[in-house]
């Protein structure tokens, strides 16, 4: 068995999981981690348990320290920074007339890096941006092409339903949704009424659907 602390580094990321060690860490608090990315600030959501060797992918890594008020004032300077470098970005995509849509930046929390997410319709040749930038803000630079229902999990907004849309709020990964979920629930096959903000299928399509096949297996 293995102790485990599970931390996200978003409101409604992917859950990541870390050895506590000594420190006295609790549901709820924030704490500096280290990740492929690079050292990070993170939100403890899964209190220490202890979990079967096969639950988890070792060798685990050790939370460094539990973060301090200093730590939080630094998150925040980094996401001021990400806004203005926001703005650069987008005058150097036009600068070198690339076809990119801006969607969100981030440092990581020892600044080493600075990471775009962007939206395309195709591979974009961004290797001369990427040079620019760097130039600019003198730190690694990465630029990262994600897909629509990423683009709406990092923006959010109100869903079909009224509510705020699930995969910005708990969901921290995507499950996936086919129309034969649909058509199990006996749902319109009208694009309009069974997709997304993201123009994608609903994902709580895949919420409901374990129910739908259960009836049908009663039934």
């Amino acid at each position: 068995m293995y102790e485990i602390v599970g931390v996200r580094f978003k409101p409604a990321g992917k859950i990541y999981y870390f050895d506590p060690g000594d420190l006295p860490i609790h549901k709820d608090a924030h704490v500096i981690v280290e990740t492929a990315r690079g050292v990070e600030y993170g939100t403890v959501v899964v209190d220490k348990r202890d979990v079967p060797e096969d639950s988890v992918v070792l060798p685990l890594k050790q939370v460094m320290r539990i973060a301090t008020a200093e730590d939080s004032q630094t998150v925040e300077e980094n996401r001021a920074r990400a806004r203005q470098a926001m703005q650069v970005f987008r005058e150097k995509v036009e600068k070198h007339s690339l076809e990119m849509k801006l969607v969100d930046a981030e440092y990581t929390f020892d600044r080493n890096k600075l990471i775009f997410y962007f939206t395309a319709e195709g591979r974009v040749d961004f290797r001369e941006l990427v040079k620019d930038l760097a130039s600019v803000f003198r730190v690694r630079i990465e630029l990262r092409q994600i897909g629509v229902r990423d683009e709406a999990k990092i923006l959010g907004g109100i869903g079909p339903c009224g509510r705020l849309l699930c995969c910005s709020t708990w969901m921290g990964e995507f499950d996936p949704v086919s129309i034969r979920m649909a058509k199990d629930q006996s749902l319109s096959l009208n694009p309009s009424k069974i997709s997304g903000l993201c123009g994608r299928l609903m994902c709580c399509l895949k919420f409901e659907n374990d129910s739908y096949q259960g009836e049908d297996a009663m039934a």
